[in-house]
């Protein structure tokens, strides 16, 4: 699988570039802030409908324009399918493949199959669960858009249940009847949050049960004098629900049982307090999670095996997934160099970021790209400035 044609349109720095790309090693070279970053970043929306580095589309969308555009055209086994995404500033975004329109923009997930390597990846074992629960949900969209509509409409459903529980609380406060129709009202949502809920968290697990051997496996090359690292889901409803044989039914009736017992607290402080917006991927490193007590080196070597591991794991259904670096090789010292570098070999397509062409190893062949940044009516905006002879670009 591979990316053939890539065509930006006011997607952040960027306001027009169409670039061709091949199979292969592409290398993107350019300063801190002119806007490499932002192609891989382009190529991974259109595998996940989701950036690595914010949390909305919002700053996606090129200041001063309501919307930005995002067309890849795959390669995929001589098969060929162009997407294209509208990354609307206030809105629903829209797609369409081959020109034709989608129902909705996540029917374009699992087209295109991706892996990135970014700094921010050292977040997935030192930060926040949300970095975690963003991980292992971009690996359940990326296999196709069933996957991500139940968590798509648990999102709508846990901020309307939400929004009732201020309501509840409120209602409570003041007295009389209205109380007990709001409260009343909550049993209908409670069910369709622990339905929705059910089926998130069992793709999750389903998929860290997957990953979990190519994690332990890819640290263990890379780190073979550490300990043994692993994986686990940790659920706020209770450790039952990370059992293997639960399916979404099991986790439901689980979920069903905690919100009633939590219904008080929930209504005083008018959050929903469990289910999988709640939960977390502990990532461990002997007997221990590795959060706030592995080494520096330990956790870029952890970091470094949940990419690896999932490009395995994509792998193991029969796909070639298109692998990004981005400037990564900056931050790795010689030996993990060496190891990305090995393991990137077979890629179909690898696409690299560096700010200075010395940070990439010599080993690493394929096209370079320079990419600089011109002013434009007091507005700077990003531009290939060179290309490696055979390269096109608009």
């Amino acid at each position: 699988m591979f990316v053939r044609e890539l065509a930006l349109r006011d997607f952040r720095s960027w306001r027009e570039i169409d670039l061709t790309l091949r199979p292969g090693p592409t290398i993107f070279v350019g300063r801190n802030g002119f806007g490499k970053t932002n192609l891989l970043e382009a190529v991974n929306y259109l595998a996940t409908l989701r950036s690595h580095r914010v949390g909305t589309d919002g700053p996606l969308v090129h200041s001063g324009t309501s919307s930005a555009s995002v067309t890849g055209t795959v390669e995929n086994v001589g098969r060929e399918l162009t997407v294209q995404v509208q990354i609307n500033a206030e809105g629903a975004n829209k797609a369409t493949v081959n020109g034709s329109p989608a129902r909705r923009a996540r029917d374009i997930l699992g087209i295109l199959r991706a892996v990135m390597f970014a700094p921010e990846d050292l977040l997935l074992v030192r930060g926040d669960p949300s970095d975690r629960r963003r991980f292992i949900d971009e690996l359940v969209a990326q296999r196709g858009p069933r996957w991500a509509a139940a968590r798509s409409d648990y999102d709508r459903v846990l901020r309307q249940r939400s929004a009732l529980l201020k309501t509840a609380g409120a209602a409570l406060r003041r007295g009389g009847s209205e109380a007990d129709s709001v409260i009343s009202t909550l049993d209908v949502w409670d069910g369709q949050l622990a339905d929705l809920g059910g089926q998130v968290t069992a793709a999750r697990i389903e998929v860290l049960n997957d990953l979990r051997p190519h994690v332990t496996e890819s640290y263990a090359s890379i780190a073979p004098h550490s300990r043994p690292a692993t994986m686990r889901y940790r659920a706020a409803a209770g450790p039952e629900i990370a059992v293997e044989a639960f399916d979404a039914s099991d986790i439901t009736e689980i979920l069903l049982g905690r919100l009633a017992e939590l219904r008080s607290k929930e209504i005083d402080r008018g959050v929903s307090l469990v289910g999988p917006h709640r939960d977390d991927i502990d990532i461990v490193l002997g007997d221990e999670i590795a959060k706030g007590f592995a080494s520096h080196g330990e956790s870029w070597s952890l970091a470094l095996a949940l990419r690896l591991g999932s490009v395995e794991l994509v792998r193991a259904e029969g796909i070639e997934p298109v692998i990004m670096l981005d400037d990564v090789f900056a931050e790795l010292d010689a030996q993990r160099r060496a190891q990305l570098v090995a393991f990137t070999e077979s890629a179909e397509q690898l696409l690299v970021t560096a700010a200075v062409p010395d940070d990439i190893p010599d080993t690493i062949g394929g096209a370079r790209v320079s990419v600089g940044v011109v002013e434009d009516n007091g507005q700077r905006h990003s531009v290939v400035s060179d290309l490696t002879p055979g390269e096109d670009a608009g």
